[in-house]
């Protein structure tokens, strides 16, 4: 009976043994510089443009090195768009509905302003014609700033500021959806000044009779 148990615990360690990984461990210089690379002929080539033949010569590795690390292309790009973003952005809560988007808007502004804006629209043009970065995207991108709003709305429903009939979703839209058409066409400034006016207008007729918009005159900037 003993010799039985021990035999078994015998096979339970080595079969975990097998589980766990072997070789060498992997160097994270090797990681990032995959990532730069990525990142890099991103915005040289567009995602369509991009392969994992240019990504491991630039980086100077094996393609079985970045198919040990990334199942695909899209996974690759957003790790590397991650790298320069932010997947998060926290807020503090204001007490006011109008405060709390402003900051949140002025932010995103500030984002598409930077290096991030470009790396935005070009993933926004590969998603059109790729299924998995469209999903990867939509999740950790859109998905995450969108939540940060939800959350603003909801505290703004709980306050009573906001009209109890007005859909979070479509508000979402009407306050994101703009800034993403100047990102993408820029045909007019996308500014701080643009995102306090949109703030303005979206909220202009949403908001309860006790709770006026209170304006402040910025000048804004490019």
């Amino acid at each position: 009976m003993m010799s039985s148990r021990i035999k078994a615990k015998k096979q339970a360690t080595l079969a975990e043994g097998e589980e766990k990984p072997s070789g060498r461990p992997r160097c994270p210089h090797t990681h990032l510089a995959i990532l730069e690379a990525t990142r890099d002929l991103l915005l040289e080539a567009g995602f369509v443009g991009l392969t994992i033949e240019g990504i491991a010569e630039r980086a100077g590795v094996g393609k079985t090195t970045i198919y040990r690390r990334w199942p695909d292309k899209a996974n690759i790009v957003m790790d590397a768009f991650f790298t320069c973003a932010n997947p998060k952005l926290a807020f503090p809560d204001t007490g006011s509905l109008r405060e709390d988007l402003l900051r949140q808007m002025r932010a995103l502004v500030r984002e598409f302003n930077g290096p991030l804006g470009q790396t935005v629209a070009t993933l926004m043009a590969g998603m059109q014609s790729d299924s998995s970065l469209a999903e990867a995207f939509r999740q950790q991108w859109i998905e995450a700033r969108r939540a940060e709003s939800r959350a603003v709305v909801e505290r703004s429903h709980a306050r009573g500021e906001l009209r109890a009939d007005i859909e979070t979703e479509v508000l979402l839209d009407a306050l994101h959806g703009p800034l993403y058409f100047r990102l993408l066409t820029q045909y007019a400034p996308l500014n701080a000044a643009f995102a306090e006016r949109l703030v303005d207008l979206v909220l202009s007729g949403l908001l309860t009779t006790t709770s006026p918009i209170k304006t402040t005159k910025t000048g804004g900037r490019k």
